[in-house]
């Protein structure tokens, strides 16, 4: 091998082919030495050729060796201090990660080794290990940045247009009849046409992964043989995951992502990644040393008044510290190359209040948010948040900047509340149902600001909301002490599997009301991946850690009755721009027309009186959508208009009768959808203004405008 080592640029961070060679750039303020090491296969277990890095630059060490070539594998060493209490753990025995590595050749094998201490007392991380951890570590490898991309270009579908499937890499594909056995569970399973056209006849148009940068797997679930299946705890911020790739060559993970992403893309599908900025999986003091601790631990982690311990806003041991800028850069960095080189359409930030904390409060105007504002490619893309974390003042929904969608955990609340029969406030639903304007429209936000959601793989899913009354989480190996406890969920009347056929009718219903006033609400919609087909964990509320059936989708046992409604419910929001404006309601007469474009009724109806909003609970009533009224104008300025519609909830336990709104509402309706009956059709029974209707209980009703 070729030990020629020339000086080099600090820029880009990372390991850079061209063509000849490879330049390297690792950035380490505090470190005093730094050897790359080159490796010739994933067996070995001590590095083939070992290089002193000399050229420094901007805290960047940086090197360029002719010769090499992608799929090189290495990693480094790093020398410095180890002085925990001054919050520095350099240990050189210590193989790491690059933080910049754009693939990573395998997965950790758990042992001693990867630890900096010896382990075995309390204070066991102050000591120093001397014990090579090169044998239990994956290494880093370079990549060819080249891939045809056939002319690809993103979809670029507007938010009101949008509706979200969230989906996981593994789960969605790994028990599919129809996808090759070789391939199921990976990227590749998610470009197949078989997947492909699957989402297309759904109707979604985003799905949002869950973290496929690349993670790291608990000790301690491997010893329970459990792991960690849902991904949340990076450890390559540029690296999809070599778990989900079907080929076993080096670097192939970055080539089938591309792959799926331009496939997806072909079918008119936008690609949002979830990912986990505000932590890493090197856990709290106790944890290994893979990557960032061993690089420059003081310049990665938010640590405490005593160094030696780290701030911890996620639960997971340890917070990235996004007020340093080397770590601000490395966020923007990796968001830039998965928009530019990846071809990916936007972010979900998991734990996205953590990103905002400046000291210990959540400042809402964080250097995070300013740099993300101000950048050309990264504020261009969908931003999506999730407004909370573990900490003081964590639960921030309403309170991102304007650009930032976010995840609606009031909606949820509300809408859980309101169909399980709990009591809810008219105003609160009637807020949830028009896109929550009391969150959004005072920072010049639309009703897209909000993305509505019943379920996350993070809780129950559909069927085990309307069958379980609590959480059933053994399988977790806790005890069942993990998971949330308060659910807002309804079992029918019986814990989990029944034959009963009453309550099994009522559960099916009930599935298709939350479906139905999901995507009839404003705002963007997010479908969980099998609900639509009524997917069930048997009651588990957090399978973090099951890689298993309980987590799969089980495509041999689909309820065909729920996905053909799912998909109708789908189609028709999208037919019906009514039910997806861009701008707020104002509830004033519309020019012309004398008619606001939105109103709301008593069953008996009669138009919803002041008092009524604060003070009744919201178990009955009739919302009056005008289609004249919407107020947008199309792509080249035409004016929206749609048919008119008036929804009917009922969340009662028994039916009851609704009196339609006067003549000038509309003279005559036909009824298009009725979730007692599980049906949704262009035309169906025709009714006149002031005549009276039946609703069942626990049921929706949607009308449509005749004449």
């Amino acid at each position: 091998m070729n030990k020629t080592v020339y000086p080099g640029s600090p820029f880009p961070l990372g390991a850079t082919y061209d063509g000849a060679g490879v330049n390297f750039a690792l950035y380490a303020e505090y470190a005093t030495a730094i050897e790359l090491c080159l490796f010739n296969s994933e067996d070995d277990k001590k590095e083939s050729v070992k290089i002193e890095i000399t050229e420094i630059a901007h805290h960047v060490w940086h090197a360029y060796v002719p010769g090499l070539k992608p799929g090189q594998l290495y990693g480094y060493r790093v020398h410095g201090p180890y002085e925990p209490h001054n919050g520095h753990r350099f240990n050189a025995n210590k193989l790491l990660i690059d933080p910049y590595a754009k693939a990573i050749s395998g997965t950790v094998q758990w042992n001693d080794a990867l630890f900096g201490y010896e382990l075995g007392n309390p204070n066991a991380d102050l000591s120093f290990s001397t014990t090579d951890s090169a044998p239990f570590m994956p290494k880093s490898v370079v990549i060819d940045h080249n891939f045809n991309w056939e002319g690809d270009t993103p979809p670029k579908i507007s938010y009101h247009k949008t509706i979200i499937y969230e989906t996981h890499v593994k789960g969605f594909t790994q028990l599919h009849p129809d996808i090759p056995p070789k391939i199921r569970g990976t990227y590749a399973a998610l470009a197949h046409p078989v997947t492909l056209k699957y989402f297309k006849e759904l109707g979604i148009t985003a799905v949002e992964l869950m973290p496929v940068h690349h993670f790291v797997s608990d000790r301690l679930l491997k010893d329970k043989d459990l792991t960690n299946y849902w991904g949340y705890n990076t450890i390559g911020f540029f690296a999809p995951d070599v778990r989900y790739c079907s080929s076993n060559q080096l670097g192939a993970q970055v080539y089938e992502f591309k792959n799926m992403v331009k496939a997806l893309h072909k079918a008119g599908i936008e690609v949002i990644l979830d990912v986990v900025y505000n932590h890493t999986g090197e856990g709290n003091q106790l944890g290994p040393t893979l990557s960032f601790r061993g690089i420059d631990n003081a310049s990665y982690y938010r640590l405490t008044d005593n160094k030696r311990f780290y701030m911890d806003y996620t639960g997971t041991g340890n917070t990235l510290n996004a007020m340093l800028p080397t770590v601000l850069r490395l966020i923007m960095d990796s968001l830039r190359y998965w928009i530019l080189d990846m071809h990916v359409d936007g972010f979900r930030f998991d734990l996205a209040a953590t990103l905002a904390r400046e000291l210990h409060e959540v400042d809402r105007l964080g250097s995070f948010f300013d740099i993300i504002h101000q950048d050309p490619v990264i504020s261009q893309v969908k931003l999506i948040a999730e407004p909370w974390d573990i900490g003081e003042g964590g639960y921030q929904v309403g309170k991102f900047p304007p650009g930032w969608a976010e995840w609606n955990g009031k909606y949820r609340d509300c809408m859980r509340d309101y169909w399980r029969g709990a009591d809810s406030i008219l105003g609160e639903f009637a807020e949830r149902f028009t896109g929550s304007s009391d969150l959004y429209k005072n920072d010049y936000r639309r009703p897209t600001a909000s993305i509505n959601l019943i379920t996350a793989h993070d809780g129950f899913t559909l069927r085990d909301l309307v069958s379980y009354n609590v959480k059933h989480n053994m399988e977790n190996g806790e005890d069942n002490n993990d998971g949330e406890s308060h659910n807002r969920s309804w079992n029918c009347g019986v814990e989990g599997p029944t034959d009963n056929e009453e309550i099994l009718e009522l559960r099916e219903q009930q599935q298709r009301n939350f479906l139905t006033t999901l995507f009839l609400s404003q705002g963007v919609p997010m479908l969980v991946a099998g609900d639509e087909l009524g997917r069930t964990q048997g009651g588990n509320n957090n399978a973090y850690c099951q890689d298993n059936e309980i987590s799969w989708l089980n495509w041999k046992e689909v309820d065909t009755n729920l996905l053909e409604f799912t998909k109708k419910l789908i189609h028709f929001r999208k037919n019906h721009p009514v039910f997806r404006r861009r701008e707020w309601f104002k509830g004033q007469p519309i020019k012309g027309l004398r008619l606001d474009d939105i109103a709301w009724f008593l069953p008996e109806g009669i138009e919803m009186p002041e008092e009524n909003w604060k003070h009744d609970f919201a178990k009955s009533l009739g919302v009056y959508l005008n289609g004249r009224g919407i107020r947008s104008v199309g792509p080249k300025g035409q004016q929206i208009i749609d048919d008119s519609f008036y929804v009917i909830f009922n969340a009662y336990h028994g039916a009851l009768s609704y009196t339609l709104p006067p003549k000038k509402y509309g003279k005559v309706w036909t009824k298009v959808l009725d979730t007692h009956e599980n049906c949704i059709e262009e035309e169906g029974v025709k009714v006149l203004a002031g005549q009276i209707v039946k609703v069942e209980g626990r049921a929706v009703m949607v009308l449509k405008q005749l004449s």
